[in-house]
């Protein structure tokens, strides 16, 4: 069953540069509608869909059985300036988020710490996009 998008939520999944193959991280992914868009896009690619809620990711996992299944999403209870890979969990090369304090400047003690946890998590060539453009904008990535 196709995933039914806010308007809004359809031009951020939009304006992502996916690949079929992309290996995608959404970070504060709530009850993972942008998620299983993405996922549907995805045939060999992966998303992981985190939050820092149990209870979104409960609802996000509850709505995504398929895309589970298939392989193509999983979903972790994280907090981004938390967040690790897991042994043998390859990195990501595209990371979203919306609607995200730690990352549009609300808490930007907190964005530090995501900041370098997705430095981290990520391919050299990684790119880290947050709602707030037309309708996405570019964070760069720190690089030590």
């Amino acid at each position: 069953m196709p995933t039914r998008l806010s308007p809004r939520l359809a031009a951020v999944v939009n304006a992502l540069p996916l690949q079929p193959h992309s290996r995608v991280l959404e970070i504060g992914c709530g009850p993972g509608a942008a998620a299983r868009a993405v996922a549907a896009r995805l045939t060999t690619g992966h998303i992981l869909a985190i939050d820092r809620s149990a209870t979104a990711i409960a609802q996000a996992e509850a709505a995504a059985t398929d895309e589970i299944a298939s392989g193509r999403m999983s979903v972790r209870q994280s907090a981004g300036e938390d967040f690790v890979l897991r042994d043998h969990e390859e990195p990501y090369d595209i990371v979203f988020a919306v609607r995200v304090g730690a990352l549009d400047g609300r808490h930007p003690e907190d964005g530090r710490r995501v900041l370098q946890r997705i430095a981290a998590a990520t391919t050299a060539e990684a790119r880290l996009f947050i709602d707030g453009g037309d309708p996405l904008r570019e964070l760069l990535i720190p690089r030590a």
